[in-house]
């Protein structure tokens, strides 16, 4: 049986691979397939975004995460498809 500490370590872990998954699937999105003024893109963005909110928000909620950790993650993933958006944007 898995402990307290490793469970939350583990929790951590898999949300923070969602992020990373969310923010490789927009990168594949805006290289190859659409612009991000596109609605399918915003669409998709949303819909990801909105989702692993949701994740952290239960982890945060059942103990599994500190809020602030939660935030973190949040906020490393607007800031990396941002800057994403703005390379995009500049570049085509």
């Amino acid at each position: 049986m898995m402990n307290e500490k490793e469970m939350k370590r583990q929790a951590y872990d898999a949300l923070k691979t969602d992020a990373n998954r969310i923010w490789k699937l927009i990168k594949v999105q805006m290289d190859n397939l659409t612009l991000p003024q596109c609605p399918a893109y915003e669409e998709v963005l949303d819909t990801q975004m909105y989702g692993l909110s949701r994740e952290i928000n239960f982890a945060v909620r059942v103990g599994l995460i500190e809020a602030d950790k939660g935030r973190d993650i949040m906020m490393t993933l607007e800031r990396q498809l941002a800057s994403l958006h703005e390379s995009v944007t500049f570049n085509k």
